[in-house]
This record gives C-alpha cells, sequence and structure tokens, in this order.
C-alpha cells in the first residue's frame, strides 16, 4: 500500500480518542465558513459606512452601495476564513481564556497581511489605492479578531455562569492574572 493510500484511509478511519479524522476536518471547515460569514456580515456594514461617507463628500454614486458592501462582504469573508486558518496553526491546543486579545488581534491582523498578499500575488497589483484597501483590510482583521475573541469569552463566561462557576475566577488568562498583580 502506497502512503497516499495509507494518508488517505487514516482520514476515514476512527482515531483512538474516537470519532474519525474526516469528522475533524469536517469541523474545522465548518468553523472557518462560520468565521467567514460573520466577519463578512460585519465587514459589509463597514462597506455601507465607507460608502456613506464617500457619498456625503461626492466621490461615489449612489448606485455604488452595493459594490462597496458586496465587495467588503467578499474580502470579509476570505479575510475570517484565513483568520481561522491562521488560529489553527499559532492557538490550537488553547482556550479562548489562555489567549491574550492583543495576541489574538496581531493574528488577525497576520490574516488581513496574509490575505492582501494572496491578492497582490494574484495580480491584484500595488499602487495607491490597493495599498490603502490592503492596509483597511489588515486593520478590520485586527478588529474583528479582537471583536471575535471577545465574543467567544462572552459566551464562555455564560455558560461558566449557568454551570454555576466563581464569578471571580472568569474573565482573566493567566498572563493578564500575573499582569495585573504585576508579577
Amino acid at each position: 500500500m502506497s502512503i497516499t493510500r495509507l494518508n488517505a484511509a487514516r482520514l476515514f478511519t476512527s482515531s483512538p480518542a474516537g470519532g474519525s479524522q474526516w469528522k475533524k476536518w469536517l469541523k474545522r471547515i465548518r468553523g472557518a465558513v462560520g468565521m467567514g460569514l460573520t466577519w463578512a456580515a460585519a465587514w459589509a456594514g463597514v462597506g455601507t459606512i465607507l460608502w456613506m461617507f464617500a457619498l456625503v463628500l461626492g466621490g461615489a454614486p449612489a448606485y455604488a452601495i452595493i459594490g462597496f458592501s458586496g465587495l467588503f462582504a467578499v474580502f470579509g469573508f476570505l479575510a475570517g476564513a484565513t483568520f481561522s486558518l491562521v488560529l489553527g496553526i499559532a492557538g490550537r491546543r488553547r482556550r479562548f481564556d489562555e489567549m491574550s486579545l492583543p495576541r489574538f488581534a496581531f493574528w488577525g491582523a497576520a490574516g488581513g497581511v496574509l490575505l492582501s498578499i494572496f491578492f497582490i500575488l494574484g495580480g491584484g497589483g500595488v499602487s495607491s489605492a490597493s495599498l490603502l484597501t490592503y492596509s483597511i483590510v489588515t486593520l478590520l482583521g485586527a478588529g474583528s479578531a479582537g471583536g471575535s475573541l471577545a465574543l467567544a469569552r462572552r459566551a464562555d463566561d455564560r455558560e461558566l455562569l449557568d454551570a454555576g462557576a466563581d464569578v471571580g475566577d472568569i474573565g482573566l488568562t493567566q498572563e493578564e492574572k500575573h499582569a495585573l498583580l504585576g508579577e
């Protein structure tokens, strides 16, 4: 049996921990699509706000809202999916309460930079307008990642409170506790 067949066979067989590798990959793909859709919705709102500024300043026609919102939604989906990839590599085996907000935002910015590099290599080119767009994508990536972590922590905190956990134990990572105490 060849190595490729062994790897493919492993993908569909059960792992010692239970479940199959296939299910793990489907779960990761579902998470990336979910993150992409969430970011797409948020970024479409940002595109609409930017269109409103351009409309007020006289730089965009009224019908351009679909283009602005749609373009930002596509960028948001791709950035969210790229961020999931970066998070899967950089933050594996960590829970949300173990991750710091600045590091998470950095990974979001890294996802935005990675997405911008894909566009440049794909023929997007480098001009002053595209550099502005790539900068906005990077900043939105950092902000979206920070917002995603805040929402995830909030959901985790609610689950802990519902389970009867002590309120004082919720919210800070170990790193944040040490920084707060000056250790």
